[in-house]
Parts: C-alpha cells; sequence; structure tokens
C-alpha cells in the first residue's frame, strides 16, 4: 500500500515571496503526491484492461497521469529544495564549473534566464550522461521535454501558479528572484552527488568528465 507524503520545506528562509504564494503552490505540490499514491495503488488486473489500445482507454489514462504525477512531484521535491534553507551566496565548485562552461556567470544566468522565459513549465540545469557537461533544458509540461540519464542541478518553475500571486506577469522579476533564493549548499551537494555517479556507476557513457570537486 503505497502512501507517501509530501516533503517539508522551510519555506520562512525564502526572501521576496510572500507566505501566501508559497503555500498556494505548495498545496499543487501536495495535490500531485495524492495523485501519484491513488494511481500507485490501483492493483494489477489484467482483466480490467482487456480493451487497451493508444487511442483511448482505461491503461492510456493511467499511465499518462502516472508520469504526469511522478514527474509533478519530483520537479516540485527539487524546486523548493533548491531555494530553501540555506546558503543564498554563489560558491564552491559548481559556480566555478558553470562559470568556466558558460564563460562566466553572469552569462550562465542570462542564458537561464532566457529559457525560463521561453517556457511554460520548467527550466531545468542538468548534466548529462552523454557529455557530462552541463545543460539548461526547457519543458512545457511536467512530462514533455524530459531528458532520460541526466541529473538535475537546479530546477526552476515557471508555470503562472509558482509567481504570479506576487508578480503578476512579471515573470523575468520572479526568476531574479529566485536566483537570490537558491541555495548553494544543497546545489553543490547535487554536484558532487554527480561526480561520485560517475566513480561508482557505468553512468558516463561517452566522455570522461571533465570536473573536479574540489
Amino acid at each position: 500500500m503505497y502512501n507517501l507524503k509530501p516533503e517539508v520545506f522551510d519555506f520562512k528562509s525564502v526572501q521576496g515571496f510572500s507566505m501566501k504564494q508559497l503555500e498556494e503552490h505548495y498545496k499543487l505540490y501536495t495535490g500531485y503526491v495524492a495523485k501519484l499514491n491513488e494511481i500507485w495503488n490501483i492493483p494489477f488486473s489484467t482483466k480490467e484492461y482487456q480493451d487497451s489500445n493508444p487511442t483511448f482507454s482505461k491503461m492510456r489514462s493511467i499511465k499518462l497521469s502516472e508520469t504526469y504525477s511522478l514527474d509533478g512531484l519530483k520537479l516540485h521535491n527539487l524546486y523548493f529544495e533548491n531555494m530553501t534553507g540555506g546558503n543564498k551566496v554563489p560558491y564552491g565548485p559548481l559556480l566555478n564549473a558553470i562559470s568556466t562552461q558558460f564563460t562566466s556567470f553572469d552569462n550562465f544566468i542570462s542564458y537561464f534566464t532566457d529559457v525560463g522565459l521561453s517556457m511554460r513549465g520548467w527550466a531545468i540545469v542538468a548534466l548529462d550522461s552523454i557529455d557530462n557537461k552541463f545543460h539548461v533544458f526547457g519543458s512545457d509540461s511536467h512530462d514533455k521535454g524530459a531528458v532520460w540519464q541526466c541529473y538535475p542541478i537546479i530546477v526552476l518553475d515557471v508555470y503562472e501558479h509558482a509567481y504570479f500571486i506576487d508578480f503578476g506577469t512579471d515573470r523575468k522579476k520572479y526568476i531574479n528572484t529566485f536566483f537570490h533564493n537558491l541555495n548553494w549548499d544543497i546545489l553543490n551537494m547535487r554536484f558532487k552527488n554527480y561526480l561520485s555517479l560517475l566513480d561508482t556507476t557505468r553512468f558516463r557513457i561517452v566522455n570522461k568528465c571533465p570536473f573536479k570537486f574540489v
């Protein structure tokens, strides 16, 4: 029996957002958790899915809802985690690696902002296993635009529900405020975990990793 619980985040540590904005957003996240529990508790009974087909069927509806809810849960976990509770000053191996690849940190922020402004759902900085370099992926929905075998480092929600109460249509101001709340302890930990993964698994596919965690 599945009974997943929503993670708890320190919203009092977030600056530039109202508690109402954060709490209303959190309600949507808890809804994904509840729906995933509901879906994963559906019994495995082949008799229920005799009409399975890719146009319209019970199985198709369940599977589409499953990935949407699961990705919604995971992305919101990463989003809330990387903007709450910690060091807001850019530092460390991740900062150095990003600044090197994008020629400067300011250039990276500008590029990431443009991706966030162009998407309807998410902007995600991830390390991809094909080249072990940073990529800023854009996604219009939880389960559209996702990339297999990549490792998310920074996750930004650009759905209107993430900012509209506080920022109205000024998405650029929202993104800038998000950047100023990034928890660099969390971001460096994610970067370190990726490098550890490369050392202990066959996650690396093509190129050697150009980074060192110092």
